[in-house]
């Protein structure tokens, strides 16, 4: 089959792989436009751009995937198939209906839960056990398309956001090859997904790292490890002695079982911070502006002792 890829994001770089060394044909690549970024705010192409120009494959940059001029250069590669992974482009329904086989989308969660931009983060803060890849038709409903095909994979105690995404984008790869094979022999079963059990994984804010030691030291522990390495799990932290502040993101931390009769985030005589329910024992931690290190290296540092206190930063 002659497919078309519509992509920018990092995750879909392992798929790219796969289609490239398939027996289909990958025929040309739609991304979205170089961005400003990074602390110069120089331009800097999609993370699918780059892997094009280095694999020497045809792409287009474009702002709006629907437009005629792009709908055009892509019905000129006369596809079978579209692939679209992590592109942020709501794509319009005369695209979906170019290609003779339609149009798929590879989403990391286990539809319909979790339907949004941000699955991957959002299974982690809430505690989920496991999730997977869902691969579907493209619908006018956000994800809601019917399921072409599904693997599922259990979320490891410590995983970060930052690690599932890679392992999710490693497994994306051969279920995809599975599905493409599948709709171009024919045997593709298409199941439609229960709306009643739709869970969303909206776009996160970077006000939801903000941490609130009221709340448990298990809920605090998965939105460490669900909003690591963005937009991090931030906090300030306050001596007792000095009565400085210092913005810091907590990047690793364990849950303690104990009980406590200090105020919510202060740190005990273990220099655990106490929660609404348990205590947070941290691990790993970056302060604003420097790179990530070890607790202990930051209590010998600024001297922290049993008093000091995280307090929540305020939006």
């Amino acid at each position: 089959m002659h497919i078309v890829y519509l992509g920018s994001g990092e995750f879909g770089i392992d798929c790219l792989n796969v289609l490239k060394d398939c027996e289909h044909s990958l025929e040309v690549i739609v991304t979205g436009p170089a961005r400003r970024a990074g602390r110069g705010r120089g331009k800097r192409a999609t993370a699918v751009c780059c892997w094009a120009t280095a694999n020497k494959m045809p792409f287009i940059e474009t702002e709006n995937v629907n437009s005629p001029e792009i709908i055009k250069k892509i019905s000129s590669y006369e596809p079978d198939l579209i692939v679209v992974i992590a592109f942020a482009q709501k794509i319009g329904n005369e695209l979906i209906n170019l290609p003779s086989k339609g149009a798929i989308n590879v989403h990391s969660s286990l539809l319909p839960k979790y339907r949004g931009a941000a699955p991957i983060n959002w299974v982690i803060v809430n505690g989920e056990r496991e999730t997977g890849i869902s691969i579907i038709t493209l619908a006018e409903k956000m994800d809601a398309g019917n399921i072409a095909g599904q693997v599922k994979t259990e979320i490891q105690p410590d995983e970060t956001a930052g690690q599932l995404h890679d392992r999710l984008a490693r497994m994306a790869g051969g279920l995809l090859l599975e599905t493409i094979n599948k709709i171009a022999d024919g045997t593709v079963v298409y199941t439609p997904q229960d709306d009643s059990k739709a869970t969303l994984a909206p776009k996160i804010k970077k006000s939801e790292g903000f941490l609130d030691f009221r709340d448990s030291a298990g809920s605090i522990r998965n939105k460490i490890l669900g909003f690591w390495p963005w937009p991090g799990a931030s906090v300030l932290y306050e001596s007792k002695q000095s009565g400085k502040r210092e913005r810091v993101v907590i990047a690793m931390a364990k849950v303690v079982k104990s009980s406590s009769s200090l105020p919510v985030g202060t740190l005990d005589e273990d220099l655990n911070i106490v929660c609404g329910e348990d205590v947070l024992a941290v691990v790993k931690i970056k302060p604003a502006g420097g790179t990530l290190m070890d607790f202990k290296d930051f209590v010998n540092g600024r001297r922290v002792c049993p008093g000091d206190i995280f307090i929540k930063i305020e939006e």
